[in-house]
């Protein structure tokens, strides 16, 4: 399958944001193509194109930074989330710019941006970061240290896990606010406690808080052979047990450790979701 990139107008830049200490999510592009399997995003996305063809597909919003600069002026100042949805700086970044861009028109209208990415990318932009600091926080999403992790098989195109730890790191000793998010923990992919613990002692060395999320089931896992017995293995894992180990371990390291979300499918069982055969039948 070849790579696509498409264009269309939007009408709409900033909406309001339900995730907690954000006012506003702003998404440059729909679709991501890094890929990742698991990824939650491709539920919410209108273009059947890009959910269908997950990672090979990307929708640019040609338009969106005339339309924010006029909703900067009108709307009522706050924390901006870019990238809540999608990557704002896969690589179609390096081509558009817009996040570039959107940053430094945010930053100069008074709004506070948090930026949440997989990409090392970021780091072109580390001059506009470094302008507005103090309007800014970056968070990478670190799901391994390892170089041969088996999450490379969840993630085909995103950076690599050192790319990400020497960027984040990067980024903390430039002065830029940075916070960690180890998630999703896949069972038996990276949900061992050395490995946590690495990511922890990183954390710990440049001042950044930790955010843990396990992985979340949804509907489309059920159509992959390799995503339903990871989402039946999920659903039979004993969070409670294993976050309990994992933030005694961040007291005793005396890093800041927080869930990521709250647990939304608690109490959902398998066969709870083998209920739903329009999904499990539907062909791969």
């Amino acid at each position: 399958m070849r790579f696509r990139v498409l264009e269309v107008n939007i009408t709409t830049a900033l909406s309001r944001s339900g995730l907690p200490d954000l006012d506003y999510a702003l998404n440059p592009y729909i679709g991501c193509s890094h890929g990742c399997l698991y990824c939650y995003a491709k539920e919410y996305t209108r273009f059947s194109e890009v959910a269908e063809n997950w990672g090979w597909v990307v929708v640019v919003k040609r338009n969106l930074l005339d339309v924010l600069a006029k909703e900067v002026k009108r709307v009522r100042r706050g924390v901006v989330g870019l990238g809540t949805i999608t990557d704002a700086y896969q690589p179609i970044e390096a081509l558009y710019k817009l996040s570039r861009k959107a940053i430094e028109l945010l930053a100069v209208n008074g709004f506070s941006i948090s930026i949440q990415t997989k990409s090392s990318l970021i780091l072109r932009d580390l001059d506009v970061l470094k302008r507005y600091s103090k309007q800014i926080d970056v968070g990478f999403t670190i799901t391994s240290t390892k170089i041969d992790s088996e999450m490379r098989v969840l993630e085909p195109f995103s950076s690599p896990p050192m790319a990400r730890i020497e960027a984040l790191k990067r980024l903390a000793r430039e002065g830029i606010k940075t916070w960690v998010f180890y998630g999703p923990i896949v069972p038996g992919f990276n949900d061992d406690l050395e490995e946590i613990a690495e990511v922890l002692q990183i954390a710990k060395e440049i001042g950044s808080a930790v955010y843990f999320d396990k992985l979340r089931v949804k509907k489309f896992m059920w159509r992959n052979s390799l995503l339903a017995e990871l989402a039946k293995k999920s659903l039979e894992y004993n969070w409670g047990r294993f976050m309990d180990r994992v933030f005694a371990l961040c007291q005793e390291l005396g890093v800041e450790c927080r869930y990521g979300f709250e647990y939304a499918e608690e109490g959902a069982s398998v066969e709870h979701y083998k209920t739903l055969d329009e999904y499990i039948s539907r062909p791969q």
